[in-house]
């Protein structure tokens, strides 16, 4: 944490200097509202103390990446995917070591933001340079960006096209995760916790198979169960404001209730017999349940609250995160 923190106070302040009032203002907010993503992420470089503070350096350039994309594409007035396909090729070349850097805002007349973004960008590609196994987990981090980008494309376009698009999205997707649904595959591609997790294989050996089963049990479940989790604590927000919701696209919430439970419970399952990590992976699960049951948007909303009860199903561990997340949100 103490490292995380140092990170996000040195991104602050190349945001404070962006010459571009706009940038400027959606870099700062990202930053600021958003931290607890990169502070939640870099939860995995404890599992590695060799390799600890690259790892935190990459969590957070990667997902302050993300964020600040996000607000750019949410906050900005913008409804140009072409726009935002542009943007995300920051994404798609920060987990690429080498990869020349391209002209992000190339369709917002290029503004000047003082080179935070390039600086954010050379920033990943350079720990991801040191991470002795990278090789062995690119082609699956480059799946899990691709499909990010794709997703924040979709997700920021005119409101009245973005459920047909979404779903024309998931038709090629569809055979391969028949348990799921068309919105909870798009969920899960929202989420960074995959690639952080192969980063974290990255600092040792793994073989194609350990890959494999990492990515097996990240997505759609944990990856699925983070996103949802982030939807439903803001029903009642985004229905005011009139934004896309995943969770409002179950008939009724008692059935997001038990799809959300069936991820968690899976995703626990998945993650218990992982390499690399110990028991981190089973804990970020329980650790999603404890930040997000834990925010104070749950209690305030009656159709929400009900389903704090799932922390009782994963026992004491649980719920000494879901008091520390509180802790959390007091010091932070």
């Amino acid at each position: 944490m103490p490292i995380a923190r140092q990170e996000i106070r040195h991104w602050t302040e190349r945001a404070g200097r962006i010459p571009d009032p706009v940038l400027r203002k959606q870099a700062l907010a990202s930053l600021s509202n958003k931290r607890f993503h990169a502070d939640g992420g870099s939860v995995y470089a404890a599992s590695n103390p060799r390799y600890t503070r690259q790892l935190v350096r990459l969590i957070v350039a990667l997902q302050t990446i993300s964020d600040y994309l996000d607000n750019l594409c949410d906050r900005c007035q913008v409804l140009d995917r072409q726009d935002f396909h542009q943007l995300h090729h920051a994404m798609r070349d920060a987990i690429q070591p080498g990869a020349p850097l391209r002209p992000y805002y190339a369709l917002r007349g290029n503004p000047d933001d003082g080179g935070y973004l390039a600086s954010l960008v050379l920033t990943c590609q350079q720990e991801l340079s040191h991470l002795p196994s990278y090789d062995a987990v690119q082609p699956q981090v480059a799946w899990f960006i691709e499909r990010y980008c794709e997703l924040q494309e979709i997700k920021h376009i005119e409101p009245h096209l973005r459920t047909e698009e979404l779903k024309r999205w998931w038709e090629p997707y569809e055979q391969l995760y028949p348990d799921v649904k068309w919105w909870e595959f798009a969920a899960a591609t929202g989420s960074t916790l995959g690639m952080f997790s192969l980063f974290l294989a990255a600092t040792e050996s793994p073989t194609t198979d350990e890959v494999a089963a990492i990515t097996h049990a990240y997505f759609p479940s944990i990856c699925g169960l983070h996103i949802l989790l982030d939807y439903l604590i803001d029903l009642e927000e985004d229905q005011r404001e009139g934004d896309f919701n995943f969770v409002r696209c179950y008939q009724t919430l008692d059935e997001a209730h038990r799809r959300i439970h069936g991820f968690a419970k899976l995703g626990w399952e998945r993650a218990s017999s992982l390499p690399y990590g110990g028991r981190i992976h089973k804990d970020v699960v329980k650790g999603l349940l404890g930040m997000y049951l834990s925010d104070s948007k749950v209690g305030e909303q009656k159709q929400v609250r009900p389903m704090r009860k799932i922390l009782w199903e994963f026992g004491p561990t649980a719920w000494v995160f879901y008091g520390a997340c509180q802790l959390y949100r007091i010091v932070r």
